[in-house]
């Protein structure tokens, strides 16, 4: 019966340490295309920080997939979107929660350069 007990306590300590890490901050690309690049600043202050598709294993991030986001708090944010071929786009006040995923579509993006 003890070792019955000690097993119930020692998963239920991990499940509550794998509950408190989350899964993160992440990304669903919803666009048509494969996204080379992308960066976030807060919201209006076009202080970029760096390339979170170096956070996938190859990458990039293809159409239907997600991608975590390291280092950036909960808060509004703008992004930069960049595409194969130099192109780039930007997508305004996007509202990022902690352990949520926020999605990006072709109707998102603005201010787009071929």
């Amino acid at each position: 019966m003890r070792w019955v007990l000690a097993l119930v306590a020692l998963l239920s300590t991990a499940a509550n340490e794998a509950a408190a890490q989350g899964k993160g901050i992440r990304l669903w690309n919803l666009t048509t295309a494969t996204i080379s690049e992308f960066q976030l600043s807060p919201s209006g202050k076009n202080e970029w920080g760096p390339n979170q598709t170096l956070n996938d294993k190859d990458k990039e991030v293809d159409h239907d997939e997600r991608l975590r986001i390291k280092g950036v708090e909960p808060g509004r944010y703008d992004a930069k979107v960049g595409y194969r071929g130099a192109r780039h786009c930007f997508v305004r006040d996007i509202e990022i929660k902690a352990d949520a995923v926020f999605s990006i579509a072709d109707k998102d993006l603005k201010d787009c350069n071929k």
